[in-house]
């Protein structure tokens, strides 16, 4: 067996990209459920690639940093096919999830489907070496196989149990630690030997991959400069200004029908029947029964078209219809009101600021 160590800047490195793909995947499909099919098609397909590019780049870059005392090479054909197959199960991963009624026992499938994902797509980027041979142990693939299903399901879990800024940064480092964990804990099962080569197509060097990865790195970070506007604009612009801004009076008319948009058409739905309305960026979801429909308008132009005396603002993303609120728990300084007839609407915090109002509006 050869000898190996790592370059621990290039483990660094790895890491870091496997975190900001994570949150660059996760950020670009939140709220993609709610979005009309075709966009929600698009939008799966580029989480699909952030998440299956970082995948792999972090396998590559930590590759990069491995210190053998022989020259190696790589098979063009088979670390491409390794990159499809990251991005592809990635892909289906999210299917899962934004396509049809999502419940427990599918999110976790997704995260396992996510786990295996990750373990193939290492081993099959691992048998592209040529020259040297790597040789593994079944306790390492073991353990790494229970490492990946084990995390990203918990990434999934904490990603998909609400989709709010929090729950995406944990879900990202979950989804950063299960590829970054998986990677050195099937190296650390694996030894290599000098080997000849059995690549019948061109071979790809350290210099030609490290240009690669660089340069699907570069587009990973370009679109996490952009999700990260997208998540923190909303933080800033809903409920951060002390002074209330002025309605446009084009927007401020009354209405008692609220649109949505499914399936390239957009729709009315009573405002009375919906249980509460959602901010999402600059657009809103509406929680009307089984369903989460989305609505192009923003939070603040929802607030303004309606006034009834039973809707009422409890947090700066949540519009709240009283009569569907079934229980309210005071918790410390917030509260949270429940909703047992809405199954895609269980529970909706109630700030700190609106504590007061809301209970004098539930008769507490």
């Amino acid at each position: 067996m050869l000898e190996y160590t790592h370059n621990y800047w290039m483990v660094l490195a790895s890491l870091a990209i496997a975190l900001i793909a994570g949150f660059t995947g996760l950020s670009l499909t939140r709220g993609a459920s709610a979005l009309p099919l075709g966009k929600r098609k698009a939008v799966v397909a580029m989480g699909a690639v952030a998440l299956g590019g970082g995948i792999w780049s972090m396998h590559f870059v930590a590759m990069l940093g491995l210190n053998l005392p022989v020259l190696y090479f790589y098979d063009a054909l088979t670390t491409l096919i390794s990159a499809l197959i990251a991005i592809l199960i990635t892909g289906v991963s999210l299917i899962i999830v934004h396509f049809g009624t999502r419940t427990r026992g599918r999110v976790l499938a997704a995260g396992t489907l996510m786990g295996i994902g990750i373990a193939v797509m290492h081993y099959t980027g691992m048998s592209g070496m040529e020259l040297c041979r790597p040789v593994y142990t079944p306790m390492g693939i073991l353990l790494a196989g229970i490492a990946s299903t084990a995390l990203s399901c918990f990434a999934f879990w904490i990603a998909y149990d609400r989709r709010r800024t929090r729950n995406i940064l944990l879900g990202s480092l979950g989804f950063g630690i299960a590829v970054f964990a998986v990677h050195f804990v099937a190296m650390a099962g694996t030894g290599f030997v000098a080997a000849e080569s059995s690549a019948s197509g061109p071979w790809i060097s350290n210099a030609t991959l490290a240009f690669a990865v660089t340069l699907v790195a570069f587009v990973i970070l370009g679109a996490f400069l952009l999700t990260g506007i997208n998540v923190a604009a909303p933080e800033q612009q809903v409920d951060a200004l002390p002074v209330k801004e002025a309605p446009n009076p084009l927007v401020a008319s009354r209405t008692n029908r609220i649109p949505y948009e499914k399936e390239g058409k957009t729709h009315f739905v009573d405002f009375e029947d919906v249980a509460a309305i959602r901010a999402e960026g600059h657009y809103t979801v509406l929680y009307h029964e089984a369903e989460r429909l989305f609505c192009p308008w923003s939070i603040s132009e929802a607030e303004n078209r309606i006034h009834h005396p039973d809707i009422i603002r409890t947090h700066r993303s949540y519009l709240v219809n009283t009569r569907f609120v079934t229980a309210f728990d005071r918790r410390k300084d917030t509260g949270v009101c429940y909703f047992e007839g809405i199954e895609s609407l269980p529970k909706v915090p109630v700030a700190r600021a609106r504590i007061s109002e809301v209970r004098e509006k539930l008769g507490l």
